[in-house]
């Protein structure tokens, strides 16, 4: 029987010291940085060199630091980069914001979150050079502050799965369209969650993953069914499950990698994928007035550098980052740079058994590059 892994977990990075940092945005929602230093003489490359993890929506800064594996603060620690930052912003299933009805949208993000983040990160560092890996919707909405210029000053970007023109497949995009409204007004549900399986017996959480279940004949965890019917298309649609160790893939740690996700995020996702690339989701919500209607409206005046990653089995985002890098490569030729990962799908790439081998080294050669 495979052991369990503490949920919340720090045992993935036990020769760093660990220190925990709280801030506010604007729209009073309390947010929070951990700080992962390890101690000792950097790699002369990376002195001046702080880098930023940024989840995605339904997962928390626990993916960056998983203990089953080789996790990218570890990595990156070991190849000299001792000094090395995880956000957890209102996306994070650390926090209760994903079940409360809040109705956010990734303008909000884009507009508070980075911001302050970057403003209380900046309260530590100074003028080092801050590199920024991002993944998923954390990756879409960091683009977004990037590109609107809410945030500025990052010397590289890394953006895994999708970027500033979101794609899925014709199944997912069906869920987008119909699925807020249904779930919510026919469940009276405002939010999906892979535990779901484990409600009371004839409650509509737990009918909803039973039925789900049926569908998914992959493999014999609930939360991995769930997990496929939230996101994407496919048997699984966020990972291939040969390249998750079987820690991760059993009892509750994948709804403790991925947790909760509040249903109005689909709409503005959804409202992306019809458009083609990144807009704002309500033009008229004076709150957001900085921010452009239309995020590709800048593209060729941002110089930070972007590598974009994607695994060639990308049942969620598909070819988003292949467009992507296509779009921002005409208007800027040679400032930024792709990879596709044979045999990785979504999400894998960042929390595979053999991502420090398969995955990793791009993302540290291109932070020494810039």
């Amino acid at each position: 029987m495979e052991h369990r892994i503490p949920r919340f977990t720090l045992d993935g990075v036990r020769d760093a010291e660990v220190t925990v940092h709280p801030f506010s945005t604007e729209d009073e929602l309390g947010l929070q940085l951990t700080r992962f230093r390890r101690h000792g003489e950097p790699g002369p490359e990376a002195q001046d060199d702080v880098v930023l993890l940024v989840h995605g929506l339904t997962s928390s800064s626990d993916m960056f630091i998983m203990p089953e594996h080789t996790n990218l603060v570890g990595f990156l620690h070991d190849n000299g980069y001792g000094d090395v930052w995880a956000l957890d912003f209102r996306m994070s299933n650390r926090f209760p914001y994903n079940v409360e009805t809040r109705r956010h949208t990734l303008d909000d993000i884009a507009h508070y979150d980075f911001p302050a983040a970057l403003r209380e990160l900046r309260r530590h560092v100074g003028a080092r050079r801050i590199h920024v890996v991002a993944h998923c919707l954390g990756s879409v909405s960091f683009h977004m502050s990037l590109f609107s210029g809410a945030v500025d000053g990052i010397a590289s970007l890394v953006a895994n799965s999708v970027g500033l023109t979101p794609r899925v497949h014709p199944w997912a995009r069906v869920k987008l369209t119909f699925g807020p409204a249904l779930l919510e007004y026919g469940t009276g549900l405002p939010y999906l969650d892979p535990r779901f399986a484990d409600a009371p017996p004839l409650t509509r959480r737990k009918l909803l993953a039973q039925a789900v279940s049926l569908l998914h004949p992959e493999c014999r965890e609930p939360a991995c069914h769930m997990q496929s019917f939230m996101w994407g298309s496919g048997r699984p649609a966020m990972y291939r499950h040969r390249n998750l160790r079987p820690e991760t893939h059993v009892h509750e740690r994948l709804a403790d990698l991925n947790g909760a996700c509040d249903l109005h995020y689909y709409r503005h996702v959804r409202k992306m994928v019809a458009a083609g690339h990144a807009v704002k989701f309500d033009p008229a919500d004076r709150r957001h007035a900085a921010l452009p209607d239309d995020y590709l409206v800048n593209i060729a005046d941002v110089d930070t550098p972007i590598l974009y990653l994607t695994g060639d089995h990308n049942d969620v985002f598909t070819d988003s980052n292949i467009v992507c890098h296509r779009l921002l490569s005409k208007a800027a030729p040679g400032r930024h740079e792709l990879r596709i990962l044979p045999g990785y799908g979504h999400i894998d790439t960042l929390i595979g058994r053999n991502a420090h081998q398969d995955v990793f080294p791009h993302i540290l050669d291109f932070v020494k590059r810039h």
